[in-house]
């Protein structure tokens, strides 16, 4: 059978024109570099014109899957209306038929699908703020439980939970501390030397860092290393059905997971915070001597009467409420996953996303409440 390339063309007939088609329609023909861009041309000249086009393809050496999908793209997923071709080649045509699917159509939402779909979101939020509000509820009556029976609580557990979500994060939050302090020291001081105001450096690094910069920025680090830690522990108890075995023995998922995990957060948050704020607070330091010749002895001595005490606590106090929503946003995730490893994904994705986005709100709540405590 001879190796011919394939090819389409138009022939003329009495009741009008035809499209006739020969040589070899198969993959290795067709991804010729200089075969495919000529027969995809000729194809969707052919899909311009009325699907009533005759088709001769008695002609055809050759065909298989990839010619037959060519053409039956060609002509629009349905049989053309005059169609004359070899016996051995229907078989081809008719199976790429069977299991070849039309593109779905690309429908343009109408005011009312946004309408509806802006309602489904709103359940949605609705259903999530239920369950945080249940697990805070529950949270309150777990405390309560320990406050009663402190010798049954479940120490153990906030024990091994306040070394990994602490313990360990000491060394990156350290740095990026570090690293954030010596950078905003170093563009501070381009600003502050135009007006020869060396001393204010003093004020607005201690402000900035220990009001807002360290806390933020530890809860931020914190969310995304533990928040998703925790989420993703609880999800994998529930794949591997050990919340389904708590339930059936009667031991209590708030009381085990969600209450040692919540007292950890809130225990270490604060520490953390005021470590990543001495951290960041040491680049200050070191940047601020490098570059504007203030030196350290100064920076500390100027840095009590530059920032009241007001503001360690207020720092202090949000990073309590910020690791107290960390856990309980990363629990409240985990325990909405279902049962296989997709969900488990979007799950602590999820958990990282409202995390950060929570911790910045919360953040935004408490300098608008407190915009006249200790400045």
């Amino acid at each position: 059978m001879p190796d011919t390339p394939p090819s389409l063309f138009r022939e003329s007939l009495p009741a009008g024109g035809g499209w006739r088609l020969s040589g070899n329609w198969t993959a290795a023909k067709l991804a010729e570099p200089s075969t495919w861009p000529r027969i995809q041309t000729e194809l969707e000249a052919c899909a311009a014109l009325a699907p009533a086009t005759p088709w001769d393809l008695r002609d055809l050496s050759r065909l298989d899957h990839t010619g037959a999908q060519a053409l039956w793209n060609a002509w629009g997923h349905q049989w053309p209306a005059q169609l004359q071709m070899l016996e051995a080649h229907r078989p081809m045509l008719a199976r790429v038929a069977r299991f070849s699917s039309p593109a779905p159509a690309v429908t343009r939402l109408s005011a009312w699908a946004v309408f509806l779909s802006l309602g489904a979101l709103v359940w949605v939020l609705i259903d999530h703020l239920k369950g945080m509000v249940r697990l805070t509820g529950q949270l309150l009556l777990d405390s309560i439980e320990l406050w009663r029976a402190p010798r049954r609580g479940p120490w153990r557990d906030f024990s091994g939970h306040l070394f990994r979500i602490g313990a360990t994060a000491l060394p990156i939050t350290a740095l990026v501390g570090f690293l954030i302090g010596v950078v905003l020291a170093y563009l501070i001081s381009k600003q502050l030397s135009q007006f020869g105001a060396n001393a204010f450096i003093v004020n607005i690094l201690g402000i900035s860092l220990i009001r807002e910069l360290g806390p933020v920025l530890a809860a931020i680090l914190i969310a995304g290393r533990s928040g998703s830690a925790i989420t993703a522990q609880i999800g994998v108890m529930r794949v591997t059905e050990e919340l389904d075995a708590m339930r059936v023995m009667g031991i209590p998922k708030g009381y085990r997971l969600v209450m040692p995990r919540a007292m950890a957060m809130a225990l270490a948050m604060p520490l953390i915070s005021v470590w990543t704020t001495i951290a960041a607070l040491f680049g200050g330091v070191l940047a601020a001597d490098l570059t504007m010749g203030v030196t350290p002895a100064y920076f500390l001595a100027a840095l009590p009467q530059a920032v009241p005490l007001s503001n360690l606590t207020l720092a202090v106090g949000k990073s309590v409420v910020f690791g107290l929503l960390i856990a309980l946003i990363g629990c409240h995730y985990g325990l909405r996953v279902q049962p296989n490893t997709e969900s488990l994904g979007k799950g602590t994705t999820a958990s990282v996303v409202t995390s950060i986005t929570m911790v910045i709100l919360v953040d935004a709540l408490f300098a608008v409440v407190f915009q006249h405590t200790g400045l």
